[in-house]
């Protein structure tokens, strides 16, 4: 019996050798460059030297840790990337909820396509030209929205030299460009419905909204559960490279995220181990929220990742 099932197994391993195959590039660079690079971490609690290496520079323990947790960085870092990563939640996350709704109600179907093809179209633009687009529109002197106040007899200000307005410009650029298409998920849990939900409704005389709020929503919130777990899970993870971008001199007190400062930190001031520390905290810092996020939705609406 025992030889039969072993056979069986054997037969079924060399049928599927050719998909092992084609897995085998993937995952051999997954393992070089995810898997190796972990080994880099242990910088974080050295005192790491180029001409050293790794293996021979000193122990120093959580020395960078305890560094930057007292540097005058660390909280300014920290609370950027939050206002900036929980504000992004905030206005993005129920804009694609509620647009992913507002194409699920449209009827003319050509209509339809072509406020989808709109819609997605600005994901497809990359983070250098957005942020090239960004600074000539809100340029002071020659931009479109200061041409437009200057026709007006207004004086059009330096938004980007204004702290306070860097991160409502990160979030709704951030919102425009990829607004249509964080709501392709939603529109594919919306069209998974049962068409009897609606058509019992409309027999009750439920009206649009009616429907919106009893059939839409509560059949797509454990989809929305899942998706807000995952956005928790990098919070502090905000994308270096607008941020870097616009980032100025006038504006770098509201723009220093911890992304930036591990790029500054490691490529520009040579701290390998201080840079590979923050890192280490922020990834860490991470997983930490994601499990807590992820926890409260499992208590709350019995939807989670594990």
């Amino acid at each position: 019996m025992e030889l039969k099932i072993s056979g069986k197994k054997q037969g079924r391993l060399k049928k599927s050798m050719p998909l092992y195959a084609l897995l085998l590039p993937s995952a051999l660079l997954l393992f070089c460059f995810s898997y190796l690079p972990l080994f880099g971490l242990v910088m974080a609690f050295k005192d790491y030297s180029p001409a050293m290496g790794i293996v021979n520079s000193p122990w120093v323990g959580f020395k960078h840790f305890i560094q930057f947790f007292h540097s005058y960085q660390f909280l300014t870092t920290l609370k950027n990337t939050l206002v900036i990563s929980l504000y992004s939640i905030v206005i993005g996350f129920p804009l694609a909820i509620a647009l992913a709704i507002m194409c699920n109600q449209l009827k003319n179907g050509l209509f339809k396509k072509t406020f989808q093809v709109v819609t997605y179209l600005p994901h497809f633009i990359s983070t250098m030209v957005m942020c090239g687009l960004i600074l000539i529109f809100l340029s002071p002197s020659h931009g479109l929205f200061a041409n437009i106040a200057r026709a007006l007899g207004f004086t059009f200000p330096n938004v980007m030299a204004e702290p306070s307005a860097f991160k409502h410009v990160y979030v709704w650029s951030d919102v425009w460009q990829h607004l249509g298409w964080d709501s392709i998920i939603y529109l594919a849990a919306l069209s998974g419905i049962d068409p009897t939900y609606y058509e019992a409704a409309t027999i009750d005389g439920a009206s649009t909204m009616q429907k919106i709020g009893h059939i839409d929503i509560p059949l797509i919130l454990p989809t929305a559960m899942i998706l807000l777990i995952m956005r928790a899970g990098s919070v502090l993870g905000v994308g270096f490279e607008k941020v870097y971008l616009l980032q100025n001199v006038q504006n770098i007190m509201s723009s220093e995220i911890i992304s930036t400062y591990v790029y500054k930190l490691g490529l520009q001031g040579s701290q390998y181990s201080l840079s590979t520390a923050v890192g280490l905290f922020n990834t860490v810092a991470n997983v930490l929220v994601l499990l807590l996020v992820n926890f409260i939705s499992k208590k709350t609406t019995e939807t989670s990742l594990l």
